[in-house]
């Protein structure tokens, strides 16, 4: 990372107050920091809640700064949406794509991903499942879903082909899955209970099982 160079502001000096060390950053580094305040603000207070002013003043910055950087409240709003959208959905893909496994593994897989996220990244899920005023690159929530859900279909279509069952239904039970995932995951991010792995087994408990055949005290199988 690029040095950073610090000056004094003297204005300080003048007002018999101690002198404010400024810190210099590169046109990456400031573009990341600006990013990271305004993550920090729209997980806090909503897009509408949330303005220039405040990004810039947080940011120790003036608003031209972020202008130059991201064209304006929008601009910034969709890059952090996007940036959370491909990490969860980088994060689920991966997870789906390690060791193959059984179906039900491959489930719990998924489940623990989404929930893993949300454990470690409140903030970008808090503002995720808001309604966004922006149309960004990559486009909602919802679309993220579909697109979670299109890897899992893929991967279902494999092994009802295999089992006999029809391939087509396979999209259908995706969307299933994933969705009753995601509203979950919704829930827990606020109740945070019960534990994390504990509301994965539950989940797949109910997908796997249906309601008829329950497990008394699910547990998961992989870790």
């Amino acid at each position: 990372m690029a040095a950073r160079r610090r000056t004094r502001d003297s204005r300080g000096d003048a007002d018999g107050v101690a002198p404010v060390t400024r810190v210099r950053m590169t046109g990456k580094e400031r573009r990341q920091q600006l990013l990271d305040v305004a993550r920090e603000l729209f997980a806090e207070k909503g897009f509408d809640g949330t303005s220039i002013e405040e990004i810039a003043h947080r940011a120790g910055v003036s608003k031209p700064v972020v202008y130059e950087h991201f064209g304006g409240k929008e601009g910034i709003y969709a890059v952090v949406v996007d940036r959370e959208m491909q990490y969860l959905l980088d994060s689920v893909v991966t997870a789906l794509g390690v060791g193959g496994g059984h179906p039900r593994e491959l489930l719990e897989k998924a489940a623990r991903a989404l929930l893993n996220y949300i454990e470690g990244s409140s903030d970008g899920f808090r503002i995720m499942v808001r309604d966004s005023p922006v149309a960004s690159a990559t486009g909602t929530f919802s679309s993220l879903l579909n697109d979670i859900a299109s890897q899992v279909e893929h991967i279902l279509g494999l092994h009802f082909d295999a089992r006999g069952y029809d391939p087509k239904l396979a999209a259908l039970y995706a969307q299933a899955l994933v969705g009753m995932v995601a509203l979950t995951g919704q829930w827990w991010l606020e109740v945070r209970k019960p534990k994390k792995d504990e509301v994965a087994a539950h989940l797949v408990n109910l997908a796997w099982n249906g309601l008829s055949h329950l497990e008394g005290k699910p547990r998961l199988r992989t870790r």
